[in-house]
């Protein structure tokens, strides 16, 4: 009840007797009061007179109430491990396609090739449940789209110009903005989801331990809203499954690319990989055109992008 409670403030805006909330909720004075406390002690501001109950403010905090419409399907932790442990367990299980797993801290984030995500306070630390009506071989393309929803969000929405780095980084002058993970399990002739994993330095504090890393808040001079950017990712990234076979998905991409052009560098188990990245094929795999005319398809690995 305590999200009806919160939805009904929002719509109105004004100062809502605590009479008119348990009838339209269709519960008892003590119940609305009771609601209030669990949503002030969750962090919202909510004023409370005789005259009764008014919204003030909401925290930065991406709670299930910050996604109206969408709170069954958020599940927020203070702190965790990792959300893409939790997820996974959520999709054995059976959760639906659009299941957020959300957290403030992560003590064993995760990153692509076994590495640690530093996870401080400040940043957006999700994970996406999604069930893509695709064949294994085509899920390569969900993490491409998933860069260029989180690019293209944080352009929309406060117009840094954010690039894609091939497979599964967005940059912002070349300097690392988001990480993203996605972790596939299929059976043989289908896929039985795809969990996105997004980190994000939304209003991180960048010490110069992380020299190639930057956060918004350091762009733009301010805090960044980070319930209406992970909103804005999850929508961005769920319209775009709707087409994921489509190659509108692989030419939106390198649109945003910052790879493509460039000389790059990739570890591909014991072997490197060199030469002028040149585009992608159909699958999401990347194209290098070595320096002996040779053109190698490199479907995953450690791209380092080349000064010389």
């Amino acid at each position: 009840m305590c999200y009806e409670l919160l939805r009904l403030l929002r719509e109105r805006g004004d100062r809502v007797s605590g009479e008119a909330l348990s009838r339209e909720l269709g519960v008892s004075r003590v119940a609305v009061w009771k609601s209030v406390r669990e949503l002030v002690a969750a962090g919202y501001d909510i004023s409370a007179t005789s005259r009764g109950y008014f919204l003030i403010s909401s925290p930065d905090v991406l709670l299930p109430g910050e996604f109206p419409g969408w709170e069954d399907r958020v599940h927020y932790l203070e702190e965790v491990d990792s959300t893409m442990t939790v997820a996974r367990d959520l999709a054995r299980k059976g959760a639906e396609q659009g299941t957020l797993v959300t957290a403030e801290r992560q003590t064993g984030g995760r990153g692509r090739l076994a590495r640690v995500w530093f996870s401080p306070p400040g940043g957006i630390y999700m994970t996406l449940v999604t069930r893509p009506a695709v064949a294994a071989f085509m899920a390569p393309r969900i993490n491409l789209l998933s860069a260029v929803a989180v690019a293209s969000a944080v352009e929309s929405l406060h117009g840094i110009p954010a690039r894609v780095k091939w497979p599964n980084d967005v940059l912002v002058d070349g300097k690392k903005l988001c990480g993203i993970l996605a972790e596939m399990e299929a059976e043989t002739d289908a896929v039985r989801f795809v969990n996105v994993g997004v980190g994000l330095n939304a209003n991180v504090r960048i010490t110069d331990a992380f020299p190639d890393a930057v956060s918004l808040c350091h762009l733009l001079g301010h805090h960044v809203n980070r319930r209406l950017l992970a909103w804005e990712v999850v929508e961005g990234i769920l319209r775009r499954l709707q087409c994921v076979q489509s190659a509108d998905i692989l030419d939106e991409w390198r649109r945003y690319a910052h790879t493509l052009g460039r000389r790059v560098s990739i570890a591909t188990g014991d072997t490197t990989v060199e030469g002028l990245a040149s585009d992608i094929d159909e699958f999401g795999a990347l194209l290098v055109k070595r320096d002996d005319g040779s053109l190698a398809t490199v479907v995953a690995g450690d791209c380092v992008h080349r000064t010389d």
